[in-house]
């Protein structure tokens, strides 16, 4: 009985991330071509390409066929793992998208392990201190850090130690024409990295902190932590071995989600220092107005945002068993 009904819990949460995902690809397919402005015009700027020139163009990417057709193409494309071809890169969409994952992961995964870190340490210290001075600074500082937009601590941060002080780049992944190698290239990458990811990290301790603290609290007024302390155990061990472990559970819940939300990529961060990550590419794919990066980069956000929280639901319904009691 207790097997059917894990079969039946994993297999409900199945269905309905296919669902999930069935109903994005046809949003994603029409909500783009709803945005004004024609793609062919953005891709010829001279006035000297003629009208017959850009409808050559138009046919070739199928933008002639009634919107019908073209979404029956796409999704013929995309049973075959085919995204199309970037208008404004020539150049198929998942190796555009391809290039650019491993520069986002790399900022967005550096910046949330120290933001994990960080803010599940003071958190914990913040709920294990509630109501005392400590919990107070820790509470206002968290939550000026997690009000502050990261595009606007970016910038901030962009004029500050870039512009007027001259500490680190501009922007960018690495120095042009510097032609580090090996180790020195390393070094150059994580020089650039250090702003943008401040911007990030920024925002996300403040985010798991809150989160933290408030777990915290809650698990420390339940009976199984007045047992502990009844036993005569350490301060330290309660807190170690059954505040804190119980206090991470939704903790858990948002690092798988935001690890999703890393494919995405940090938009403003990305955008405001240049990096050339999929938040820049689908900035700069939008301006264009390509459909198929556009729904390329859409697709790709939104079936890894799916499949994080699958992963999260199975987590947590081996974790714990009232989940699968009450769905």
């Amino acid at each position: 009985m207790k097997k059917r009904g894990v079969g039946r819990y994993i297999a409900r949460k199945f269905f309905s991330s296919i669902v999930t995902i069935i109903v994005i690809t046809c949003v994603n397919f029409v909500i783009f071509r709803m945005a004004p402005g024609d793609p062919i015009r953005m891709m010829f700027r001279d006035p000297r390409v003629s009208a017959e020139q850009m409808q050559a163009v138009r046919e070739r990417f199928g933008l002639d066929k009634p919107l019908g057709i073209q979404f029956l193409v796409y999704l013929k494309q995309l049973s075959k793992g085919d995204l199309g071809i970037s208008f404004w890169q020539k150049k198929p969409v998942m190796e555009v998208i391809a290039s650019r994952v491993p520069q986002t992961l790399l900022l967005v995964v550096t910046a949330l392990v120290i933001a994990i870190i960080l803010g599940t340490v003071f958190g914990a210290i913040a709920g294990w201190k509630s109501g005392t001075k400590t919990d107070t600074v820790i509470l206002t500082i968290s939550l000026a850090m997690y009000s502050i937009p990261s595009f606007a601590l970016g910038l901030v941060l962009l004029l500050l130690f870039a512009f007027l002080l001259s500490i680190f780049p501009l922007g960018g992944i690495t120095t042009p024409a510097s032609g580090f190698t090996g180790l020195r290239q390393m070094v150059d990458v994580l020089w650039h990295m250090i702003l943008p990811a401040t911007s990030v990290v920024v925002w996300y301790i403040g985010e798991y902190v809150l989160l933290t603290r408030s777990s915290m609290v809650e698990v420390l007024g339940q009976d199984y932590i007045t047992t502990a302390r009844a036993k005569g155990l350490k301060e330290s061990a309660v807190l170690k071995n059954h505040a804190l472990r119980n206090a991470l559970l939704p903790v858990v819940t948002m690092v798988g989600l935001n690890l999703a939300f890393a494919i995405g990529g940090v938009i403003e961060a990305e955008t405001v220092f240049s990096w050339p990550g999929v938040g820049r590419l689908l900035y700069d794919a939008v301006m264009k107005r390509d459909y198929p990066l556009l729904q390329g980069v859409f697709l790709v956000f939104a079936v890894a945002v799916v499949l994080a929280n699958f992963v999260v639901d199975m987590i947590y319904g081996f974790i714990d068993p009232r989940v699968k009691i009450r769905t």
